[in-house]
């Protein structure tokens, strides 16, 4: 259950006098354990941010499919081996992936740090000192020297008690963080595996346009050559001749653009493999020779078990909360054990023998009285990020199911136009040869032909993008269900209502 705890022991030590001191220290002695089992019975729970309306009884969008949710390794259901090749590539050379890398392993050596506060600080030092005085007791800067060697062999501990649970609170926003880190570099390499697929369709797709606008071109160029001859003999008129070269020219000036957008894909998925794009190149294949998988969630609610980018502001949303347990036990007293202990010779050869030996031991003692509010001001500040995270991982929740549900419609509605598209490609590819061989002989004019050339081009064109769209949709799907990643339950902090 939630507490506060402003200035609970009394600080007018320094008034007291010896005794009173210590059966004061016989009452902390035996209230400080009381009060600590007090606080760790009342530990704070991390704040619960999943609430029935933000959870949806099902997908609107729901696809049949035997394969409820994807399993890692999901591109290879493509069957495509270079799209195997290169995302296996991306994975162990993209640059982002490795700065995520190191976010992780800065992350554990912060985790590290914070653990070293639960253990004892031991140190040793040793010493020799040689020094000369003219006479004995010679003072230098105020300190008496006096002709001699001197020898010397100490260790030092000291060990601060984590009564309130400082230090362990430290050390849990510590490990949520690192836990942040890891599930952050499973977003990001999600995101690089869906972005090598993506590009790697789409540098196919346009080489796909690219061909349809080449075999468009060769058409009107036979066009063009029937046209020549008829006006060479006086059936066509010269206005015919100028329409088909307009049309040539047209189709022609869209051919640099589609080559520029399959050179910057290019570029973009070497980058993607951290390579150089001089040395970089895709073997082509056609988009329709894949194997097109689908898969469909079952619970809404198992979506944000395989969500690594939920599981990561879930992970920050606990980190928080732990920096506040810390803030709030900053407000109680801090205890420090120390010892010191060693050997302290005129000879090295007597150094190690018992009379050498000295030590002492000790206990401390520090709780703030004043500090203008700046204890305060820390526990305000983590209580406003808490919140903010609160809302934050609400917002990802919202955004996963969302995602989830444009990627379903994406897929069915894409596939639903392809099918749509292709009848419409047949078609026109029939008007079209219709219209040619009317033309070469003279039942019908130019305009027909032309008309019937640009629909199929159209349509050919439409039907390579949705092909691209919908695969890219495939690809939108697998990464918005989490592409098989699944949360440990070890790892949770989030429970559905």
């Amino acid at each position: 259950m939630p507490y506060e705890w402003h200035n609970p022991i009394p600080f007018a030590l320094c008034g007291m006098s010896s005794q009173q001191r210590f059966e004061s220290w016989r009452w902390s002695h035996a209230v400080y354990p009381a009060l600590a089992l007090l606080l760790a019975g009342c530990a704070t729970r991390v704040p619960q941010a999943l609430t029935p309306p933000l959870m949806p009884r099902t997908f609107s969008g729901q696809l049949p499919s035997e394969q409820v949710w994807p399993q890692s390794g999901w591109w290879r259901s493509f069957d495509d081996p270079a799209l195997t090749e290169l995302i296996e590539r991306a994975q162990a050379n993209n640059r982002d992936l490795a700065v995520a890398v190191a976010r992780v392993m800065e992350a554990k050596a912060q985790a590290t740090i914070e653990r070293a506060a639960l253990f004892p600080q031991i140190s040793a030092q040793a010493q020799a000192i040689r020094s000369s005085a003219a006479q004995s007791g010679q003072t230098i800067n105020g300190q008496g020297y006096s002709s001699g060697n001197a020898f010397a062999l100490t260790f030092g501990a000291s060990y601060e008690l984590d009564l309130w649970g400082l230090s362990r609170a430290n050390l849990r926003a510590a490990n949520e963080m690192l836990k942040s880190a890891r599930f952050a570099q499973q977003t990001v390499a999600l995101m690089v595996t869906a972005n090598v697929a993506d590009t790697y369709f789409n540098v196919l797709a346009l080489r796909v346009r690219i061909r349809i606008a080449n075999e468009n071109i060769t058409a009107i160029n036979g066009i063009l050559d029937t046209i020549k001859l008829k006006v060479s003999t006086g059936k066509s008129s010269r206005l015919d001749l100028a329409q088909e070269q307009a049309q040539v020219e047209s189709v022609e000036a869209q051919l640099p653009v589609l080559e520029e957008q399959e050179l910057e894909a290019r570029v973009s998925l070497a980058v993607l493999i951290g390579e150089p794009p001089e040395t970089f190149d895709v073997a082509t294949r056609s988009p329709t020779a894949f194997n097109l998988p689908v898969v469909g969630p079952a619970l809404p609610s198992e979506l944000l078990i395989r969500r690594p980018d939920v599981a990561e502001a879930e992970a920050n949303l606990a980190a928080a909360h732990a920096n506040l347990d810390a803030a709030r036990a900053a407000f109680l007293p801090q205890i420090a054990l120390t010892g010191n202990g060693g050997f302290a010779s005129a000879t090295l050869s007597a150094l190690l023998h018992g009379p050498s030996f000295a030590y002492d031991f000790g206990a401390n003692l520090l709780q703030t009285v004043f500090d203008g509010g700046k204890l305060v001001g820390q526990k305000d500040l983590v209580v406003a990020t808490e919140r903010g995270l609160i809302a934050s991982y609400q917002s990802t929740v919202l955004n996963a199911y969302a995602d989830a549900e444009n990627a379903l419609g994406q897929v069915s509605n894409h596939s639903k136009a392809e099918s749509h598209l292709a009848r419409e490609v047949d078609a026109a590819h029939e008007a079209f040869t219709i219209a040619q061989l009317q033309y070469r002989q003279g039942t019908t004019d130019l305009l027909t032909v032309l008309q019937a050339q640009q629909t199929l081009f159209s349509a050919e064109d439409q039907l390579a993008q949705n092909t691209l769209a919908r695969m890219q949709a495939l690809v939108h799907l697998f990464e918005a269900l989490g592409g098989g990643w699944v949360e440990s339950p070890n790892d949770r902090t989030q429970l559905a209502p």
